[in-house]
């Protein structure tokens, strides 16, 4: 008896944690726009006072954006050869809300999870090749008071074309959401109307 006493706030503690769950899923309105001069894809997720939307960004525009900078080669190729997506984030709320990149996650088609490499770690990447450059990539992490918005590239290390999952959270009045975007593709390695 002494032993379920002592225990029983540990056991009670554990029986809560194993039933509890993942992160609540905050459904969103998601709206896929197919652009008319380029063919290329967007995604919009739309939650209550926050929006997330992913741009498909083409190789080609990958490489002139980086090769524009001067920088070289290896890296306006290494950068060519990710998926890339412009990342617009908005609070559209009236309080304040934030955003880790390191708390989002890409699914493979095996239902793989990975983690989002950060510009934390590209910029690392880039000054280990000599290169001291920031622009361009979405920030690590966040806080917007309201109406603030960002944006910036998203890079995942997938081939032209791959259709993904991405789980990505957002905290709002000290309280995490999550959301998932079922059917987010990677732009194709040449434009869709070639």
């Amino acid at each position: 008896m002494k032993y379920l006493t002592r225990h029983a706030g540990t056991t009670l503690f554990i029986l809560l944690l194993a039933t509890a769950g993942p992160l609540p899923q905050s459904h969103a309105a998601v709206e896929t726009v197919t652009d008319e001069s380029s063919g290329l894809l967007s995604w919009k997720a739309q939650h209550p006072g926050f929006s997330l939307q992913f741009i498909q960004l083409l190789p080609d525009y990958v490489r002139a954006v980086y090769g524009a900078r001067g920088l070289p080669k290896e890296v306006v190729d290494l950068m060519a050869s990710y998926c890339i997506f412009g990342t617009i984030i908005k609070n559209e709320s009236g309080e304040s809300l934030g955003y880790r990149v390191a708390d989002w996650r890409y699914i493979t088609a095996d239902g793989q999870s990975h983690p989002i490499k950060t510009k934390t770690q590209w910029l690392q990447e880039w000054q280990d090749m000599g290169v001291a450059f920031r622009w361009s990539l979405l920030p690590d992490d966040q806080q917007f008071a309201p109406g603030d918005w960002s944006q910036g590239f998203t890079t995942l290390p997938l081939s032209p074309g791959t259709t993904f999952k991405l789980s990505y959270q957002w905290t709002q009045q000290d309280k995490t959401h999550e959301g998932i975007f079922e059917d987010l593709q990677c732009a194709p390695d040449t434009p869709p109307d070639d």
